[in-house]
């Protein structure tokens, strides 16, 4: 098995069917293959081995489509390498993923960290902008006609890095077996065909867009229309002028077009509109009916389950659910002491099927306390109905949910502390209309100190990406906190 064999097996049906559509850009499903096995020729020739890391450090460009497949085809593991991070981010990722090889582009290879922080690394492929037409590897390519490895369904296909409670990075190994169950799952579900266009401004780098839209979309033999970033106008534009069927995004993408004038826009050709990552407003899902037709479905899932594990819906929807398990897949609500609750009754989401990652990249602390006997503990606090639909009501007591991406205010804190004018600092996230959460600090400054927000927000911002930086900060004379001096966020969460 290997994930590349669905470009593979799509290029062998349906040759001309368009694959992959970015700006004036254009390849069918044959022009892919071919690019796609010229690219893995010229990375095997770097001496890339089976199972070694590459890490993807690339924009929403077709390049990013291209590298991570042809690593498929030679057993190279793609490793994607969040392209807003800092260097001291993308070090830490790249050290303990242990990557061989890096492929970047000029206009994000400035938050590379220099080569004596990446002792690993043994190649790093920097491509430009590439011309009209044509594919960046000047000079990286070979034989048009390798075929994928075969390899074993349990060997580790990508890596995936999300952060851990304490802020550090943690590799989610998923299998080939995780990510094609998963293809397969999302096209059974969203009923797709290769009649079907996709509409994605999502990165690349994260499971969503990896994932359930590029992965299960050339599953399906349908077409990827590829956004660089979400810019409203150019996204909506896209909708009409592609016939697009499949709308893809998080809540505050559809928070922003609701609150926009979209007469302009033709969205005509769509059939089905789709969220996750974060959680939907009941009443965006509502406006949105009224004004468009169509029901936003939600489906729900982690990195850590390749990301699919329930959907909302493909034979009867319920507002303000995240749906039903999807096919194969195992869902139930457990309280503190692993035992399962009455429909209703709040407690801790958990996950069990052939989507759940074999672990987290060589820690086997973190895998054990994420997978308990096959079930993975998804840390969402959430209920079932009587008629078996889920509803996600809370999340990780302390993780900040910004317009879909996970931030950890332990993170944060550390980052402030690095300001010797610092004492003690809590981060906890605030309501926002648009993003859903923002983040903010209360801090207290050593006695005799003196520094303003703006100074400490500039720190932030040249170590950690630009969505987990601090909207406000608020100086407090002292944090609140309990008898054995844990600070009680709880506390903080009153005055914000």
């Amino acid at each position: 098995m290997n994930v590349a064999q669905m470009l593979e097996r799509s290029a062998f049906y349906f040759p001309e069917q368009t694959a992959l559509v970015f700006k004036d850009r254009r390849w069918t499903y044959r022009e892919l293959d071919r690019d796609v096995s010229a690219l893995a020729s010229g990375l095997k020739g770097l001496g890339l081995k089976p199972g070694e890391r590459v890490g993807l450090h690339l924009p929403n460009w077709p390049e990013f489509v291209l590298t991570y497949y042809a690593a498929q085809k030679i057993g190279v593991v793609p490793l994607s390498l969040n392209v807003t991070y800092k260097a001291d981010e993308i070090a830490y990722i790249c050290r303990d993923g242990e990557v061989a090889g890096v492929v970047t582009a000029d206009a994000v290879a400035a938050n590379l960290p220099s080569r004596d922080d990446l002792p690993s690394v043994r190649q790093v492929i920097r491509i430009g902008a590439p011309a009209e037409g044509t594919v960046a590897f000047a000079g990286l390519t070979g034989d048009p006609t390798l075929r994928a490895l075969d390899l074993d369904r349990e060997e580790t296909a990508a890596i995936l890095y999300t952060s851990a409670t304490t802020g550090r990075p943690k590799g989610v190994m998923l299998t080939h077996a995780n990510v094609v169950s998963n293809a397969f799952a999302t096209c059974h579900h969203l009923r797709m065909t290769p009649a079907d266009r996709g509409l994605c401004a999502l990165p690349l780098f994260h499971c969503f867009g990896q994932n359930f839209i590029l992965n299960a979309l050339v599953n399906s033999g349908g077409t990827l229309v590829l956004q660089e970033r979400f810019v409203l106008e150019e996204f909506l534009a896209a909708i009409g002028r592609e016939r697009v069927t499949l709308l893809y995004a998080v809540p505050t993408m559809y928070i922003l077009t609701l609150a926009g004038d979209t007469r302009p826009y033709d969205f005509s050709s769509l059939r089905l509109c789709f969220s996750a990552a974060a959680m939907l407003p009941a009443d965006v899902e509502r406006r949105w009916h009224e004004r468009y037709g169509h029901w936003i479905h939600q489906g729900y899932g982690l990195t850590e389950c390749s990301p699919f594990a329930s959907y909302n819906h493909d034979t009867l929807f319920r507002p303000g659910s995240v749906g039903t398990p999807i096919e194969n897949v195992e869902m139930k609500v457990v309280n503190e002491q692993e035992r399962e609750l009455p429909d209703g009754e709040l407690g801790e989401i958990v996950i069990k099927g052939p989507n759940v990652m074999t672990g987290y990249f060589r820690n086997p602390e973190a895998t054990a306390q994420a997978v308990k006997n096959g079930w993975l503990h998804s840390g969402d606090i959430g209920y079932r109905d009587a008629e078996g639909y889920y509803y996600v009501v809370d999340r990780v007591k302390d993780m900040i949910n910004v317009s879909g991406f996970k931030v950890f205010p332990r993170e944060v804190e550390e980052i402030l502390f690095r300001h010797p004018a610092v004492k003690e600092a809590a981060v906890l996230g605030i309501p926002d209309p648009v993003r859903g959460e923002a983040v903010k600090a209360f801090v207290v400054l050593k006695e005799g100190e003196r520094v303003d927000p703006e100074t400490l927000q500039r720190l932030c911002r040249e170590k950690i990406a630009s969505y987990k930086v601090p909207e406000a900060i608020e100086f407090l004379p002292a944090l609140p906190k309990s008898p054995t001096g844990k600070i009680l966020k709880k506390d903080l969460r009153v005055r914000r």
